[in-house]
């Protein structure tokens, strides 16, 4: 991958709709190469998918929480228990496995807090292995860079 490439990763992070006679005039190349570099970052899947920024308050789901879990339990069926109980929540839109603590990063997307007090409740304090929670509410995003996994699927 050279210089070329990331500049095309760059203009089509920023906006994946440029045509690709734009692309091409952005990284200084003709309209034929700068298509073969985009199937082949595609193909090599480098480039994985286009994606539509939404904003998530605008479909009902501005409220935003990180939550950290720690598991009580950390054998196989309980974590796949876990991962399977979360896949089939909508309201978590992101979930990572860590080493160390917390075990769990959940980002949690719902209207308002006292939807997510309800969800809390009802869907999140019987997960399996769950030993402890802490909620983090987003106060203010100071800086989201596209092609990251922030919340809203």
């Amino acid at each position: 991958m050279d210089r070329t490439d990331r500049a095309i990763i760059e203009h089509l992070t920023e906006n994946g709709r440029l045509a690709n006679t734009e692309l091409a005039d952005l990284v200084g190349l003709s309209p034929s190469p700068c298509l073969r570099r985009v199937r082949n970052l595609e193909s090599t899947g480098v480039i994985t998918g286009y994606h539509a920024a939404v904003d998530p308050a605008a479909v009902g789901r501005g409220f935003l929480v990180l939550l950290h879990v720690e598991m009580a339990v950390q054998d196989r069926s309980t974590i796949e228990a876990f991962e399977a109980a979360v896949t089939g929540l909508d309201e978590i839109v992101h979930c990572l496995r860590l080493f160390g603590q917390p075990d769990y990063l959940l980002w949690v997307a719902v209207p308002d807090l006292d939807t997510y007090e309800r969800f809390y409740m009802a869907g999140l304090t019987g997960l399996p292995g769950v030993a402890r929670t802490n909620s983090q509410f987003t106060m203010k995003t100071v800086k989201s860079s596209p092609g990251l996994p922030i919340p809203y699927r």
